[in-house]
């Protein structure tokens, strides 16, 4: 993994830092996910759901691209700190509670 300075690194944890961004950036390691999805496995208002996707949007950890009329967000792979990311993600087993929780509210999310 390429260095990077305490700055960059301290921005990816702090927007890492709050559950609700970790567990997403956690679920999009895996697929993409539309924010009508999102609503649904966590619960949250859209506007709520749309301010976390913003702020992982700003930092540049995630693309948006627009299928018909749904918005779809997927992990940035191009971003500085997608290794650090992705070894943030890894300590996260997917045995883990709360995350088969949201798993299971995903299957039943639809647009």
């Amino acid at each position: 993994m390429a260095g990077m300075d305490a700055k960059r690194v301290s921005a990816c944890m702090k927007t890492l830092g709050d559950p609700t961004r970790l567990m997403m950036m956690k679920l999009l390691s895996s697929d993409d996910y539309c924010v009508c999805q999102f609503v649904d496995i966590f619960e949250m208002s859209q506007p709520s759901i749309s301010q976390h996707l913003k702020k992982l949007k700003i930092a540049d950890y995630v693309n948006e691209e627009r299928r018909g009329q749904w918005r779809y967000f997927s992990l940035n792979t191009e971003c500085p700190e997608h290794e650090l990311i992705q070894l943030i993600l890894q300590q996260i087993p997917d045995s883990d509670e709360v995350l088969q929780q949201l798993r299971c509210r995903g299957e039943n999310a639809t647009c």
